[in-house]
């Protein structure tokens, strides 16, 4: 009898436990967003292409470990991809704005919707995009890269061509607004 009082109090604990990591807090601000069962890859990317989450209320913040998204109420992070890192570009002509950490809702660019060849290599030489895209509603464009390299970028539209170095070390912006075309 007082073992299995004892596996009930076991197992009320790990529940418990298991409830109080904050992963349903996570679950709900996730769900009140639409973006419950997305992958960090795929809110990012949902986030970034949209004014929806600024019109909701839902900030979020792009780093080299992790996407910080803030409600208001909650606060929660999601574990960027071992491998991979966010680089939001935002070329420009006119105005642009300092940014180190892109922000899936703050961030503004001022060529929305607009066409790019863009084509981004890293120090070895090797090719890893090599295309045409267009700029979100918020002015940029977002690239998922191999974490911990150095390279270059370089982007066209009819707007003018420009080139810039970056890297995707742990002490690298996620945001780039230096990329003025002329």
């Amino acid at each position: 009898m007082r073992s299995a009082a004892l596996s009930v109090s076991a197992a009320a604990l790990l529940l418990a436990t298991g409830c109080a990591g904050g992963s349903s807090e996570q679950d709900a601000l996730l769900r009140a967003h639409g973006l419950e069962g997305a992958s960090t890859q795929e809110v990012v990317d949902r986030l970034d292409r949209t004014h929806e989450d600024r019109d909701d209320g839902l900030a979020g913040s792009v780093t080299y470990d992790e996407v910080v998204l803030d409600d208001g109420t909650t606060e929660t992070t999601l574990p960027m991809p071992e491998d991979r890192f966010y680089l939001a570009v935002a070329p420009w002509t006119s105005t642009t704005h300092e940014c180190f950490f892109h922000s899936l809702s703050g961030c503004q660019g001022e060529l929305v919707g607009e066409d790019f060849d863009v084509r981004i290599t890293d120090d070895t030489g090797a090719v890893l995009v090599d295309e045409t895209v267009t700029s979100y509603e918020n002015g940029f464009v977002g690239f998922w890269l191999p974490k911990d390299i150095t390279g270059t970028l370089e982007i066209s539209s009819e707007q003018g061509r420009a080139e810039s170095g970056f890297a995707t070390t742990p002490d690298s912006p996620t945001c780039l607004t230096t990329v003025q075309l002329a």
